[in-house]
């Protein structure tokens, strides 16, 4: 069954007082996440109908998805294809590979939201996968009023570089943290306040799976572990059943995930 919490800051700091370890993931998995998500992609081209015609259909409303760190709007496709499938209006950021984080870029994943909002003249979900997660709870954060809910796959949510292995490289693109991103990153773990979902998986090789957990706070907020790739959180089958059920709910009417029966031996 999926944990039912909601979301509050933790610095770095108290990560061991929460009980969760600042190290980040396992060289086995990393090492195994090429191979790993190739299984992942298979299964999700062999299963794409079946997905379509299992899966619960939307009620139409928009969806914007945010890429991970250095992966473009062409990762996410696979992804969008199946959401249009089921009914939904689907939006890529739009903005090339993500490898900065900076006041423009921000402004204009804030002007897209606006953008679409007003198309639809209806609220928006947001999903994320691993550095996308952690704009797309930021965007939400910015514009409450405009996000339907946010879902994050594999996302570095907890504020605390230590648990990705990709650290060093954002360093590298974007500098060290100065003051006021420092800053910034004691509040990534605090939720925005609208529902959100933290998709994960303990077999993460580039995020620490504890660095992906939501803790308790204000707002209506839950994990859920799968069995998964990093690389293949985007096209895994078992993701975007759970991904599909949270999407599906009826605006405003949010309840957490249930794994009952057979579906309690994969989602945790």
């Amino acid at each position: 069954m999926s944990l039912s919490l909601t979301s509050s800051t933790i610095a770095p700091k108290g990560l061991a007082q929460a009980g969760l370890s600042r190290k980040g993931p396992a060289l086995f998995w990393t090492l195994t996440e090429g191979g790993r998500a190739s299984l992942e992609m298979a299964g999700f081209l062999v299963l794409r109908r079946r997905l379509l015609k299992s899966l619960p259909k939307g009620d139409g409303h928009p969806v914007v998805v945010f890429p991970g760190f250095v992966a473009s709007d062409r990762s996410t496709q696979p992804m969008r294809n199946l959401l249009e499938g089921l009914g939904y209006d689907t939006y890529g950021w739009g903005l090339g590979r993500n490898l900065k984080f900076n006041a423009v870029r921000e402004a204009k994943m804030n002007l897209l939201l606006e953008k679409v909002y007003k198309t639809h003249g209806r609220k928006v979900s947001l999903v994320g996968w691993s550095l996308g997660g952690v704009f797309a709870r930021e965007v939400a954060k910015s514009n409450p009023h405009m996000v339907r809910s946010v879902i994050s796959l594999g996302s570095p949510i907890s504020g605390d570089m230590e648990h990705s292995n990709a650290g060093r490289l954002y360093e590298f693109f974007n500098g060290k943290p100065d003051k006021t991103m420092e800053d910034r990153l004691s509040t990534i773990a605090e939720a925005p306040p609208v529902p959100t979902t933290s998709i994960y998986t303990k077999t993460d090789g580039v995020v620490a799976w504890k660095g992906s957990i939501q803790r308790p706070g204000k707002t209506p907020s839950e994990n859920i572990c799968v069995p998964a790739s990093h690389i293949g959180l985007g096209v895994n089958p078992l993701v975007m059943y759970a991904l599909a059920d949270r999407l599906a709910q009826a605006e405003d009417q949010w309840t957490p995930f249930e794994a009952e029966g057979l579906k309690s031996f994969v989602f945790k």
